[in-house]
């Protein structure tokens, strides 16, 4: 069996309730053991040496966190959208119609240039502490384009998402409907094969909600599992539906009633909050303090995008929450590891505990409390995926 030790480990955050310290779990001074690409052992630094291992990393006082799970991202596309971005900042709104720009130079990309984008992101997002991301087309918006996108996709995740529903192509301005039946139909059966997840942009200037509770059945009666984007732009009603077909989360949830806030704590739907678009559209913040306070689960993602949110940086995510939602950084922290993993319905990653895989990431800090009280300070230092180091900044320093 291989197996690897990681000890001084200042604060240990494992996720784990039944460690009865906190929302994260913490344990001080401790120390982690990895066999087979798995948690094996969790305690005291103290009493690691009890557990027989094969190597042993002395992480020297940083702490150590579960890998952030990034739930909604849009990693396969082509071209950027800075001039647009640009205009917001003059005061322009954002009104979501610049994904057209995207889906015309998607259209026209290689596969090879499609792939080293999505090559590049995912290297930034893994450098910033992401071990497990969710990906989604969106950006074809035609069979041959959507097609090709969850393929190019899956080389990259196993968490990949169909999105043909994104917003209607410019070819069927004003045939929304012919749009759909476009979907649900030649698409989805060519599509559908290449994906795990069905999701839709239910908002204003997108589809609504009767449309997309269509397109939504028609993906789980092809085996795929429902998410939904909705009440970015305005609340058209979305919640009910999607918690009546249980979404495994909605995303975005900027503009959420109190009775929206009530259906989503009484589901097992989880309300994604992306704040690098508010952020990136000076928009108003999602309630995230009033979702939790009423018992929803609540993930953070990073919405990677090239036009309402290009970034791949959790802990900016993170100090976004904080600062700017009202989030405790222990909220906004489980947000990013263990809600990632609830939107995304998994029990193997996110947390740290025995039989978790071995998703790990290491600060340089003594507390995870860095992350928001040093918003913008690349504090990752180390990542292991199943056990692996997958990055090492001393390294990249030295190669450099």
């Amino acid at each position: 069996m291989s197996s690897l030790a990681i000890t001084n480990i200042s604060e240990l955050v494992t996720n784990d309730p039944e460690v009865n310290n906190g929302l994260l779990g913490i344990i001080d001074n401790a120390a982690i053991v990895v066999t087979n690409g798995f948690v094996s052992w969790v305690g005291s630094a103290s009493e690691v040496k009890s557990n027989a291992t094969s190597k042993i990393i002395d992480l020297h006082g940083k702490a150590l966190i579960p890998g952030f799970v990034d739930s909604h991202a849009h990693l396969v596309f082509a071209g950027e959208r800075s001039a647009e971005f640009a205009a917001r900042m003059s005061g322009q709104p954002y009104l979501a119609g610049g994904i057209k720009t995207t889906v015309a130079a998607t259209r026209s990309a290689s596969a090879e240039n499609l792939r080293s984008n999505i090559q590049h992101l995912s290297t930034e997002m893994l450098e910033s502490g992401i071990t497990t991301f969710e990906t989604k087309s969106g950006y074809g918006l035609d069979v041959e384009t959507e097609a090709l996108s969850l393929r190019i996709a899956n080389e990259f995740t196993s968490e990949v998402t169909f999105m043909g529903a994104h917003v209607v192509p410019v070819e069927y301005a004003d045939r929304t409907e012919e749009y759909v039946d476009l979907v649900v139909g030649e698409m989805l059966e060519t599509c559908a094969p290449h994906a795990k997840w069905i999701d839709v942009f239910c908002d204003r200037g997108a589809f609504n909600v009767k449309q997309a509770q269509r397109i939504l059945t028609a993906g789980i009666a092809k085996g795929l599992r429902p998410r939904i984007h909705a009440h970015q732009l305005e609340n058209i009603g979305a919640v009910a539906m999607a918690t009546a077909l249980d979404c495994a989360s909605i995303d975005h949830c900027t503009h959420l009633s109190d009775s929206d806030i009530n259906l989503l704590a009484k589901s097992n739907t989880v309300a994604t909050l992306v704040p690098g678009a508010e952020f990136s559209t000076r928009s108003t913040y999602p309630r995230a303090k009033d979702l939790l306070d009423a018992g929803v689960n609540v993930a953070l993602a990073t919405d990677c995008n090239p036009g309402s949110s290009f970034t791949t940086n959790m802990p900016l995510m993170i100090a976004l929450a904080v600062r700017e939602m009202h989030m405790t950084p222990e909220q906004a922290l489980h947000a990013a590891t263990f809600g990632g993993a609830k939107a995304l319905r998994r029990n193997d990653v996110g947390q740290l505990k025995v039989g978790s895989r071995a998703d790990l990431v290491a600060l340089n800090a003594p507390s995870h409390l860095h992350l928001a009280y040093r918003p913008g300070v690349p504090l990752v230092t180390n990542v292991w995926q199943a056990g692996k180091t997958q990055f090492d900044v001393t390294k990249r320093r030295n190669h450099g």
